[in-house]
């Protein structure tokens, strides 16, 4: 069987950033719901080191063509990375539930 090509994931300070506010958001709610979605926004990034090209780009007026692609996930989350040679960089993570605009402009 042939091995599948890793790749290096890098999550930039931004996308930390917004990953903990959403949990903190979440956990004044549940946090049971909040560790969950969590674990699961982690489990999706570190997916990315394999076939990250799986899914699709990110196709705005405001952002170069193929520069980013999207990784929708738990619901409402927009992951959004670059692929550099070996490496994945997840440059931010967005709740789809609130306005985003800032991001694309």
């Amino acid at each position: 069987m042939e091995k599948k090509q890793q790749y290096n994931v890098i999550v930039s300070d931004r996308a930390r950033q917004a990953l903990a506010t959403h949990v903190r958001f979440l956990a004044k709610k549940s946090p049971v719901v909040a560790r969950r979605t969590k674990n699961k926004l982690m489990e999706a990034i570190k997916s990315l080191s394999t076939m990250p090209e799986r899914f699709p780009f990110l196709n705005t007026e405001y952002i170069q063509p193929n520069k980013y692609h999207k990784l929708f996930t738990e619901k409402w989350y927009l992951i959004l990375y670059q692929i550099k040679d070996q490496t994945v960089y997840v440059d931010y993570i967005a709740d789809c539930r609130q306005e985003y605009e800032w991001l694309i402009r």
